[in-house]
């Protein structure tokens, strides 16, 4: 893909350093300073990480961590590679487009077990699948974002270069309500809940569910891996380094599972942070991103390998509309493990696989107040 092409050139051009660079150095006290670069704005998508530095859960492991917000233009496994954080969070498919680009990275915890991408379209519309997208005005963001959709219409008899009109949306559901697009990408923890937070002019009250059809890419069979923890690969020769990184998935283990008992806290301490989004909204997000992560058979974090191997299979053959894949090889090298997880996961001392989890139940108010 183009935009990924792009992006691997500037890491390649400005990276620097990063297999010569030495662990980080304990600062006075005995706590190691850590940055992990997010890759988004404050938002609860992020908010074991944050509860793991209020809660002190990442001090109690000797680590003083500073949480690094992300934006539209920084991309988080650069920042990694470059040497300028000690781990990001990323989306998996296209973290393995920079590694195939040179950036040395490996995943270490797999946080999200499940993918939270939708393309959403009215009900009226009688589209309920993507075989239904043909001749319709698509929206996706772009960015790496749009693959499982291309897998979907792909798998749809779909030709998304030839067969749909391909619309860049923005990060809100404007064009979808305005029918400016008959069918809009969402995160179920994000932009859907836009559309439930919005006024039906017809009614004068919030849109309901039955009046959207949901395309859950679960479902179809093209989801893929989405929020992982990613680690310096070169680094992880260091014994010093492994040991942090088995401290740092032990807070952030404690952290989510803090989220999954606390959601209304939780919600509290992202807004707290200064996210622009209303608290109903955040826990609206605070409870869906927690549907993404529990209940989870082995353990937060850990890899599976049939999710893995499916999201690199769609990486290497779903195309574009220029015919281009996020990948074009199998991924070399220590594309992730699962060996710090798993120590991690020994030593959290909660329950980490949240067995009886059960989602609250969220009430929206108008624009997510």
């Amino acid at each position: 893909m183009r935009l990924f092409a792009i992006a691997a050139s500037l890491l390649l051009l400005t990276a620097c350093g990063t297999a010569d660079q030495s662990p980080t150095t304990a600062a006075s006290g005995g706590v190691t300073p850590i940055k992990l670069q997010l890759q988004w704005f404050y938002q609860a998508q992020f908010a074991g990480y944050i509860a793991a530095v209020d809660k002190g859960f990442y001090r109690e492991q000797g680590l003083d961590v500073e949480l690094l917000e992300g934006g539209v233009d920084i991309v988080p496994q650069t920042v990694l590679a470059q040497g300028k954080a000690d781990y990001a969070v990323a989306w998996v498919p296209k973290a393995l487009a920079s590694r195939e680009q040179g950036a040395e990275i490996t995943d270490v915890g797999q946080i999200f077990a499940r993918s939270g991408t939708y393309q959403v379209a009215w009900k009226s519309s009688g589209i309920t699948g993507p075989a239904d997208f043909k001749g319709k005005k698509v929206g996706n963001w772009g960015f790496g974002n749009e693959f499982e959709l291309f897998a979907g219409m792909t798998g749809a008899g779909v030709d998304p270069g030839k067969d749909v009109t391909l619309v860049q949306q923005q990060f809100d559901m404007q064009a979808l309500l305005k029918k400016e697009i008959d069918v809009a990408q969402a995160m179920s923890y994000n932009e859907y809940a836009q559309l439930l937070e919005a006024t039906d002019p017809a009614t004068g009250t919030l849109y309901t569910p039955d009046a959207f059809q949901i395309i859950d890419w679960k479902t179809v069979g093209s989801a893929m891996l989405q929020d992982a923890v990613w680690a310096s690969t070169p680094r992880l020769s260091d014994p010093a380094y492994q040991q942090q990184t088995v401290k740092f998935l032990t807070g952030t283990i404690k952290g989510w599972a803090y989220c999954r008992d606390n959601p209304v806290e939780c919600r509290d301490l992202v807004v707290a942070k200064g996210s622009k989004l209303g608290r109903s909204h955040q826990l609206w997000q605070m409870n869906e991103v927690n549907k993404l992560i529990w209940p989870s058979t082995g353990g937060i974090g850990l890899i599976d390998e049939a999710a893995w191997k499916q999201t690199v299979d769609i990486s290497l053959t779903a195309k574009n509309q220029t015919g281009d894949t996020v990948l074009t090889k199998q991924p070399s090298g220590q594309a992730y493990t699962n060996d710090y997880i798993r120590q991690a996961l020994d030593q959290a001392g909660v329950d980490t696989t949240g067995a009886a989890f059960k989602p609250e139940t969220v009430t929206l108010s108008p624009g997510g107040a």
